[in-house]
């Protein structure tokens, strides 16, 4: 049967079961078997990093640019860091940004979209000897083609 909350006069149906309650604090106890947590995290200035230090004492850092909704942030934006209560994420209040731990740790900076954009930025500023030749190709034929105005 789904869960009925309410919420100051509005009711809400969760379409959960106590199945799916009970499977996912198994997947949450699993996870914190498996994965260190974050005990502390700071932005260290002098060498433009966040650090976290993780339960099992190990230390893990990066440069802001190369995580989403960090790569333009302030140093002053980067202090201070919140650690959720469970330890798996951290939260930049100044930014409105979280980063969860699980992905950082496999090296996961950001969403699948944010890294195959940045990807596609990086190759298009490449200047391979085949990209030079291939320019130079287009460029004989005319250059790139004028674009076609529709009419509607």
């Amino acid at each position: 049967m789904p869960a009925i909350l309410r919420f100051r006069g509005l009711r809400a149906v969760i379409m959960a079961t106590l199945d799916d309650f009970e499977m996912a604090n198994l997947r949450a106890r699993e996870l914190h078997r498996s994965v260190p947590r974050a005990v502390s995290a700071h932005y260290d200035r002098k060498t433009g990093r966040i650090v976290i230090r993780l339960s099992s004492k190990m230390d893990v850092s990066f440069s802001p640019r190369d995580a989403q909704s960090l790569e333009r942030a302030a140093p002053s934006q980067l202090h201070p860091i919140e650690i959720s209560p469970s330890g798996l994420g951290i939260h930049f209040p100044k930014l409105d940004a979280d980063l969860y731990l699980p992905a950082l740790l496999e090296g996961f900076l950001g969403s699948r979209k944010w890294a195959a954009a940045r990807l596609g930025r990086l190759g298009g500023r490449s200047c391979s000897k085949a990209k030079r030749a291939a320019s130079r190709a287009n460029g004989r034929l005319g250059g790139r083609p004028k674009k076609r105005r529709s009419i509607t």
